[in-house]
């Protein structure tokens, strides 16, 4: 039920194997998930944002995977 909400949120385009995961197991991998990777995304560190977010396309795009 929850991925059908989210690929009518995104209209013509498929959800995100990440969507998908929040969607079905969102009480491991939705709030607390979230929550986790907005802190290792925008929390304290010597790297800025922009360094972290280059950093994880990098990692995504060497697992051939979307970022």
């Amino acid at each position: 039920m929850r991925l059908k909400v989210i690929e009518q949120m995104l209209k013509d385009q498929p959800a995100s194997d990440l969507g998908r995961i929040i969607a079905y197991r969102s009480d491991i991998f939705g709030r607390p998930f979230s929550a986790y990777l907005q802190e290792v995304l925008r929390g304290p560190s010597d790297w800025s944002v922009g360094e972290r977010e280059l950093f994880a396309a990098f990692v995504s795009r060497k697992n051939q995977c979307v970022y």
